[in-house]
């Protein structure tokens, strides 16, 4: 089965590395489902059924996003809310429609990784900061796997940098 990657991008047109990498997953229709929701709803209002049907499609979701704030950006957390309802994602005998669905974290983070460490400028490493999305598919028993992190875009976005993370990128989905 194919891979859904949910992208989740505020400005994509104008991102380097996470519209690089959604170009190169085009190439690949067999393999993956790619799905900008800020494209697919510039409104913000999101058609749950359509939503839930395609994650029902598919055995693996990647969520693909830049950090914002140490999380995810805003629209990803609505799509939670409003897609992942009870007595779908969880909380009855027919919900967990994710229930064993392999589940990762793509993202691009501005700065180094080093930065995402104890006594260092953000304190936190990003593992500690995307602990909200690993409960999170706990809850809904999906199986959460290790999240594939691209760092430094703040300090290196040389054509040849951005590059290196195309198969890096690839390789991570084609594990999952």
């Amino acid at each position: 089965m194919k891979t859904l990657v949910i992208v989740t991008h505020p400005d994509i047109k104008n991102s380097i590395i996470n519209k690089r990498w959604v170009e190169e997953l085009k190439k690949y229709p067999d393999e993956f489902t790619v799905h900008d929701i800020h494209a697919l709803y510039p409104d913000g209002k999101i058609d749950v059924q359509a939503e839930q049907a395609l994650v029902e499609q598919h055995a693996q979701l990647v969520f693909q996003f830049p950090v914002y704030w140490f999380s995810s950006p805003g629209f990803l957390k609505t799509w939670f809310d409003d897609v992942l309802l009870h007595g779908w994602a969880y909380g009855s005998k027919s919900g967990y429609k994710l229930g064993g669905k392999k589940v990762a974290l793509a993202m691009t983070a501005g700065v180094d990784e080093k930065e995402y460490r104890p006594n260092e400028r953000y304190k936190y490493t990003l593992e500690q900061l995307t602990r909200p999305f690993e409960i999170t598919f706990a809850y809904v028993k999906a199986d959460y796997r290790p999240f594939f992190a691209y760092y430094g875009i703040e300090y290196n976005s040389s054509a040849a940098w951005v590059e290196q993370s195309v198969p890096q990128y690839l390789s991570f989905l084609r594990k999952l």
